[in-house]
């Protein structure tokens, strides 16, 4: 299709969506729509959604403040191929993400023949309100990412962010204010440098109004203050955003460990707190940055860490949380990757705390999951 071909029809859609919305009844009878949308704004997704189909279309606007929505890497059990989908806790279903970029071809590798009964990891992060693929391993063992790759749930969108400093797998991945963070790991081979290696990218740095991936100003990384030593490159390790620090410890599992915390702040790095690092048992993650979270994956313990006794808490125990793959919160939830790549919910907020399980597509084993924004649709999609 030639470029005047491309405007021409791009302008025939105009015209009819134009129609269309002329023809649509208001949101509120008496009110202009962006009144009635403020209106309507205070009421909970879950009743607009099933009153009318013009507030169904309207919770799923990109001008509608969105509600949080899982997001989840899954591998298939028929052809090993990754997949990401996103559920919808107001119409409970999944839906597939956009596909992402194919210039230049992505190829994230979760097994190889050489280690069948291990998964090589796939790392990402959420941050401002979007999902980051950040570091994964390809089938010669080099760095599957050069640069990392971001989903915008609003515009519905994957880009390419700034080239990586030093591309790396099994590294330390995480994010605190809207700052992604990557450290230690290995290159294409292993190295002194790079396993002592830090570098962050700022997504609000260059640009305030965040529309930096509509004009080709995704910022770059910057090189931090390195570690001490390189004991972080063993594994593929979370660094958990809390209260302004980077809490990560050097493996994941049950045994012994070593544990460090960057303090944003001050630019400093501090040894773990004791009884931090003594409980850390399990997968861990943050709700909202203020509340740190840990399941025991021995027993199903679900524990918040205490910062003034230096402990953690239990706060629910359950089998369907032994052996916890992986953890994310957000919104009063904490939602836990099983053992067998189920996932399973637990409202932290409520007295007593809530769980209940999320089923998953069909066919699909969930290897990773995060909570975001919702993704808007169409104008025309949601009936």
């Amino acid at each position: 299709m030639s470029q005047t071909e491309t405007d021409v029809h791009s302008k025939r859609q105009h015209r009819t969506q134009q129609k269309t919305d002329d023809k649509r009844p208001p949101l509120l009878p008496g009110l202009p729509d962006q009144i009635a949308q403020i209106c309507l704004s205070r009421i909970h997704p879950s009743i607009l959604f099933n009153i009318s189909r013009s507030w169904r279309r309207l919770i799923y606007s990109p001008s509608f403040p969105p509600f949080l929505a899982l997001y989840s890497l899954f591998s298939s059990k028929s052809d090993k191929i990754l997949h990401f989908y996103s559920f919808d806790p107001i119409s409970s279903s999944w839906e597939a993400l956009p596909p992402p970029p194919s210039n230049p071809p992505i190829h994230l590798l979760l097994h190889h023949p050489s280690f069948l009964s291990r998964k090589l990891p796939i790392q990402s992060v959420s941050v401002s309100g979007k999902l980051v693929l950040l570091a994964a391993t390809t089938h010669n063992f080099n760095p599957a990412l050069t640069r990392p790759l971001l989903f915008n749930p609003i515009h519905r969108n994957w880009v390419f962010g700034p080239p990586l400093l030093t591309p790396r797998r099994w590294c330390v991945a995480g994010s605190l204010r809207n700052v992604v963070y990557v450290a230690s790991g290995i290159g294409s081979h292993f190295s002194t440098d790079v396993a002592r290696s830090v570098e962050k990218w700022d997504l609000w740095k260059t640009n305030n109004n965040n529309t930096y991936y509509h004009n080709g100003d995704v910022g770059s990384w910057e090189k931090m203050k390195g570690l001490k030593d390189g004991r972080f490159c063993r594994d593929a390790i979370d660094a958990v955003g809390w209260r302004g620090k980077l809490c990560m410890v050097n493996v994941k599992g049950y045994g012994a460990k070593e544990g460090v915390v960057y303090d944003v702040d001050g630019d400093t790095w501090r040894e773990m707190p004791e009884g931090m690092i003594k409980g850390w048992r399990g997968p861990v993650a943050a709700v909202d940055e203020e509340a740190m979270f840990m399941v025991d994956e021995r027993n199903g313990a679900l524990r918040k860490y205490d910062e003034g006794k230096d402990d953690w808490i239990e706060i629910i125990q359950s089998n369907m949380l032994v052996e916890a793959q992986q953890i994310t919160g957000g919104g009063g939830r904490v939602c836990v990757v099983d053992r067998e790549g189920g996932i399973v919910v637990v409202d932290v907020v409520a007295a007593p705390p809530r769980m209940w399980v999320v089923d998953t597509p069909n066919g699909f084993l969930a290897l990773t999951v995060h909570i975001l924004p919702r993704m808007s649709q169409p104008v025309t999609s949601k009936s």
